[in-house]
């Protein structure tokens, strides 16, 4: 039994918590405002590794791929300490509206399919037919492995989890490594501050979200995620068991800043609205904006740092969905076992080999 410290309360550091404390391991939370106080709480939810695949990006969409096949047991487990995480198998359907939208989507249809991944070609009568409310199309490219989850519903599921298998929650900020026999540093954007190896090689990405939800007499929202680039601006719609839709994200370097723009909503209703026109007749419950850990080749940083510190960080868009596999690869460095498949790749000894090239 080892006395663990974890650094970070969002879904990284959550799942590592919960899961180590279920092999019997001593656990304590660091973070300020666990559950509510990070990225994870304005994510989109969506576990798409497929639809986020590009060439040239192979580790990553295995890595994803890996956890997402944990994904189902993984809520099913968490499901089983009291609360459903809200897993939805409702697929993906990328949208495209012009020659280089359907180009973009011709590239990655083949190399879908040329890595064996199913992923399925639509005309844009075809794909008007799949999602009746979306806007006039070029083509599409139905995903329908792509999972989603409601991400407030898994992080109190997994705060929730913790609490009941005895993680004990320290509510201030690291500054410095916790004393303790193992250290997890999952502290999302904020996590270079706390070792010099990962000083310059973990970044914040902003990102603006909206929420919204249907008036009386407006279409209801996408049965599917909806994804699409709008004037070269990446669009998504997440759509959520209690008829809200989640929109979003804008992405950009801007610091440690926070603030929600007005260039920002704006780029967001308005790519929208080119996707699903009835959103302008929406109520907008919620602005917010958040930040990513970027890494340097959008890999995380799964492994060992120095003896008893462990990483758990970078994730940029896939927090959410690299959740499960993470937990497990902090777990099988706790015992001694071997990590998931797809965490090699992940490994920060890639940081030391980079710069001494």
């Amino acid at each position: 039994m080892t006395n663990l410290a974890v650094v970070g309360g969002g879904v990284i550091g959550l799942s590592a918590a919960w899961r180590a404390a279920t092999k019997d391991h001593q656990v304590t939370l660091y973070d300020p405002e666990p559950v509510r106080g990070g990225a994870s709480w304005l994510a989109g939810g969506m576990l798409a590794p497929v639809t986020e695949a590009w060439p040239g990006e192979e580790d990553v969409l295995r890595l994803g791929e890996a956890s997402l096949r944990r994904w189902p047991d993984f809520a099913g487990d968490l499901a089983n300490e009291g609360v459903d995480p809200g897993l939805a198998a409702h697929g993906t359907l990328v949208v495209a509206f012009d020659s280089a939208d359907a180009g973009h989507l011709d590239i990655l249809a083949g190399y879908l399919h040329s890595t064996g991944r199913t992923a399925e070609r639509l005309t844009g009568r075809e794909a008007k037919r799949l999602e009746p409310g979306i806007g006039s199309v070029r083509s599409g490219l139905h995903v329908p492995g792509d999972l989603a989850v409601d991400n407030r519903k898994l992080l109190e599921a997994l705060c929730t989890a913790c609490e009941k298998r005895g993680v004990r929650f320290v509510r201030e900020r690291v500054e410095e490594l916790p004393d303790a026999e193992a250290v997890v540093l999952a502290a999302g954007a904020w996590t270079g501050r706390l070792h010099p190896r990962l000083a310059d090689a973990v970044r914040p990405l902003k990102g603006e979200i909206l929420r919204l939800r249907p008036r009386r007499g407006c279409l209801p929202p996408p049965a599917h995620t909806v994804r699409a680039v709008v004037e070269g601006r990446p669009i998504y719609l997440v759509p959520r068991g209690d008829q809200e839709l989640v929109l979003g994200a804008t992405q950009y370097e801007a610091g440690f800043d926070q603030a929600v723009t007005a260039r920002g909503v704006r780029e967001l209703i308005e790519g929208a609205e080119r996707v699903f026109p009835a959103i302008t007749e929406y109520e907008l419950t919620e602005t917010a904006a958040g930040l990513r850990a970027g890494s340097r080749d959008a890999l995380p940083y799964l492994g060992v740092l120095d003896d008893g510190v462990f990483a758990a960080t970078g994730h940029h868009r896939n927090g959410l969905l690299m959740a499960p596999v993470t937990a497990a690869a902090v777990v099988a460095w706790l015992e001694g076992d071997k990590p998931p498949e797809g965490t090699e790749a992940a490994s920060p000894a890639r940081l030391h080999q980079k710069e001494h090239v």
